[in-house]
């Protein structure tokens, strides 16, 4: 693995990280949103990340071999997709509701502001330290330059 490519993978943490916070702020802004039904009702939605490995198969396709012939621990994350929490959702009997059905319930999304705020800590966090990772190949980098002077 080459210096360079500590910018490609934590890049793509960054990403990862970006997509993330997205979600997250999706979930924040809907977690108050009702409706009559459970169909129409906004649900959680999560990314889903995979590591993108280098190549692992050395010669022999049908044996993988125990190592690369270079020394690649992972080009970095995708974000594989972004699903719906299948969790139950909340409802409420409020019969004075504009948007209760016709027993007197609301659907609430099951969304859980205390885990979506833990969460975007977390993926904030992850953001800096892939920012500090490029900061760090960066300056390693400029030292290397000036090795020759």
């Amino acid at each position: 693995m080459s210096l360079s490519s500590v910018f490609h993978i934590a890049g793509s943490g960054m990403s990862a990280q970006s997509t993330r916070l997205n979600t997250i702020s999706s979930n924040i802004a809907n977690a108050e949103t009702v409706s009559s039904s459970i169909d129409e009702t906004y649900r959680a939605r999560h990314p889903v990340f995979a590591t993108v490995f280098a190549e692992n198969l050395k010669g022999n396709a049908s044996q993988p071999s125990l190592f690369a012939e270079h020394d690649q621990a992972g080009k970095g994350v995708q974000v594989r997709g972004i699903v719906e929490d299948q969790s139950e959702l909340q409802m409420r009997y409020e019969p004075d509701h504009p948007a209760a059905n016709d027993q007197g319930y609301v659907f609430y999304p099951n969304v859980n502001v205390v885990e979506e705020m833990a969460d975007m800590i977390s993926a904030s966090r992850a953001f800096q330290t892939n920012v500090e990772m490029m900061n760090t190949a960066k300056q390693m980098m400029q030292r290397v330059l000036t090795l020759g002077q």
